[in-house]
C-alpha cells in the first residue's frame, strides 16, 4: 500500500531523533570545565612570542569546522530571511532560523523561491528513488506494475506527493492566508521544554504581521496534497489474472483502490506527524552541529600537538 511508502521516511527520521536527542545533551557545553581549563592555561608563565610569530600563527591557525557553513547561513538569513542550512550536512533545511528574533516576512516570490530550492534539491533524486525501489521491491500499489515503468510510475508518484506537500505548507497556504512558513529555533531550555515547542509549531505559527496563529497552511495544506494525490494519479481499483498450477485454472482477483477516504486520513495524519518529527530533530540539529564541530576541532587540535616536534 500507499501507505507504507509514507511510513518508512517517519520511522528513518524517528531512528535518528534517537541519536539526536542523547547527543544533544551530551554536547552541550559544561559551564565546570571552563575554569579548570583557564587554569590549567595560567600556572605556566606567558612567554612573549618572537617578532613575527604571533602573526604567522594566526595564517596557519585552521578554521574551525562548520564556521564556514554557519557564517553562510548566518549571511543568508539577514539578507534573504531563509538559510542555506542541511540537517546532517544532506537534507535541505532552508526554512529554519536560529535567530530568536523574527525577520521581516517572506514576500510572495521568496516564499515561493525557498520551497522550489528545497523541492528540487540534488538530494531529493536518490532520496525518491531510493524509496520507489523499495516501493517496487514490495510491490505496493501493485496497479503501477513492475519494470522500469513501473519504477517510473512509482518514482513519479513519490516525487510529486513530496513536491506537492511543500509547497501547498511552505507557500501557497501561507501566501493566501499571510502567515510565516519558517521554524524559528527555540536554542534555549531543558530538552523536553524545547521538543514540546517544537511539537506545537505544527499547530502555532506566526501572521506575516508576527501574530500567534493557528497553523492552518501546514494541518489544512497537509489534507489537501494528500487528498489530491490520493485522488488523482495514484492506482484505481484493478482486476488482475492469477494461474494456478495445482487446479491448472486461471482466476481474477480484484485489487481494490486506495482511493477512499480513510487512506487519506491515513496518509495526512502519518505525514503530519513525521512533519512534527522532522521540526524536533531541526531544534536540536545546530546543538549536533556544533558538538561535531567542537570534537573536530578538539581531534585537529590533538593531532597537531602529537605531531609537532618537541622542543
Amino acid at each position: 500500500m500507499r501507505l507504507k511508502l509514507v511510513i518508512r521516511p517517519f520511522a528513518a527520521l524517528l531512528s535518528l531523533s534517537a541519536f539526536v536527542f542523547p547527543s544533544a545533551a551530551q554536547q552541550a557545553p559544561s559551564s565546570s570545565n571552563a575554569p579548570t581549563q583557564e587554569a590549567q592555561q595560567q600556572t605556566a608563565p606567558p612567554q612573549p612570542p618572537a617578532a613575527g610569530q604571533q602573526a604567522s600563527e594566526k595564517k596557519q591557525e585552521p578554521a574551525a569546522p562548520g564556521a564556514t557553513g554557519q557564517n553562510s547561513t548566518t549571511s543568508q538569513e539577514k539578507n534573504t530571511g531563509t538559510s542555506n542550512d542541511r540537517l546532517f550536512y544532506t537534507l535541505p533545511n532552508f526554512l529554519t532560523l536560529e535567530t530568536k528574533k523574527q525577520l521581516p516576512p517572506l514576500t510572495v516570490g521568496q516564499k515561493f523561491a525557498v520551497v522550489t530550492r528545497g523541492s528540487f534539491d540534488y538530494v531529493q533524486y536518490p532520496w525518491y528513488g531510493f524509496l520507489s525501489l523499495i516501493s517496487q521491491a514490495e510491490n505496493s500499489e501493485p496497479g503501477y506494475g513492475q519494470g522500469w515503468e513501473g519504477f517510473g510510475k512509482r518514482y513519479g508518484a513519490a516525487f510529486a506527493d513530496g513536491t506537492i506537500e511543500n509547497y501547498f505548507t511552505g507557500a501557497i497556504l501561507p501566501v493566501v492566508l499571510r502567515q510565516d512558513p519558517r521554524y524559528y529555533q527555540l536554542g534555549q531550555g531543558g530538552i523536553w521544554h524545547r521538543t514540546f515547542y517544537a511539537m506545537s509549531r505544527n499547530l502555532i505559527t506566526l501572521s506575516d504581521s508576527g501574530h500567534k496563529q493557528f497553523n492552518y497552511s501546514e494541518v489544512a495544506g497537509g489534507a489537501i496534497s494528500a487528498a489530491i494525490s490520493t485522488y488523482t494519479y495514484h492506482p484505481k481499483s484493478f482486476i488482475s489474472y492469477r494461474f494456478n498450477s495445482a487446479t491448472g485454472m486461471t482466476t481474477a482477483v480484484f485489487n481494490p483502490s486506495d482511493r477512499t477516504l480513510t487512506n487519506t486520513a491515513k496518509v495526512w495524519g502519518t505525514q503530519y506527524g513525521y512533519d512534527t518529527l522532522t521540526l524536533v530533530v531541526k531544534e536540536f540539529w545546530p546543538d549536533i552541529r556544533r558538538g561535531i564541530a567542537n570534537k573536530r576541532r578538539q581531534h585537529h587540535k590533538g593531532v597537531t600537538t602529537v605531531g609537532s616536534p618537541s622542543e
